[in-house]
């Protein structure tokens, strides 16, 4: 019981959100596979339907502390739902040309449009605007819209929570394809992080297109190639 009063106390609230909701959309950003030495860098907007917030899965919290099993099915709630979200990349050759940050920001300003432009078309609640973006993190990417970073949002904000499920499941099911075309690296189960596995493979069969040639240790490898 003390544990699930526990994992209870620390699930993420719709505090934030409300500060800002009555003025227009607010939408909830997070990204995944910023470290990976291959494959695309993912971003996910959400906004959550107010008049579904209590219906929102009660073991949503931040992706890293839920299993994949359990990732799923909230994502499998959220397909159903009345709330919209979009995830969105940038590919390895805008990580290599950019660097990371950049093509982080850029995910996440193509996954805002996306969701801002369908409450533009819809307008569920009739706000006609955005009113602020919740950034997961301590820095803010270029928008148009109003944003503000929250450290740790992920596990203190609803919105930024959700956005982390489906960029993690979604960069996820991307490198299992990745991984159908190139299964030497194992990139089923290492999502492209540099594991011994993965150093092992780059080690027999070098490098793919779909390694971020701008990190250092897939640069150490070019240069000894």
């Amino acid at each position: 019981m003390a544990k699930e009063k526990m994992i209870k106390d620390q699930r993420p609230d719709y505090e934030i959100e409300k500060t800002y909701a009555d003025k227009g959309y607010v939408i909830g950003v997070d990204e995944a596979g910023r470290g990976p030495w291959a494959g695309p860098v993912c971003a996910a907007a959400f906004w959550i339907n107010p008049a579904e917030l209590s219906l929102l899965p009660e073991a949503l919290t931040d992706s890293k502390k839920l299993t994949p099993i359990k990732r799923a099915q909230i994502e499998d709630v959220f397909n159903k739902s009345g709330h919209i979200f979009q995830a969105s990349f940038a590919n390895v050759d805008e990580i290599d040309e950019r660097g990371i940050l950049k093509a982080t920001f850029l995910a996440m300003a193509r996954a805002v449009d996306a969701v801002a432009n369908r409450l533009f078309a819809d307008d569920p609640l009739g706000l006609g605007q955005v009113s602020m973006v919740l950034i997961d993190g301590n820095l803010t990417p270029p928008l148009i819209y109003p944003c503000t970073p929250i450290i740790k949002g992920d596990g203190r904000v609803l919105s930024i929570a959700a956005a982390s499920i489906i960029a993690k499941e979604t960069r996820d099911r991307h490198m299992l394809t990745l991984h159908n075309a190139f299964p030497a690296y194992g990139w089923h189960s290492n999502q492209g992080y540099g594991t011994e596995a993965h150093q092992e493979a780059l080690a027999l069969h070098g490098i793919t297109p779909h390694h971020r040639r701008s990190f250092a240790p897939i640069k150490k490898i070019m240069a000894q190639d």
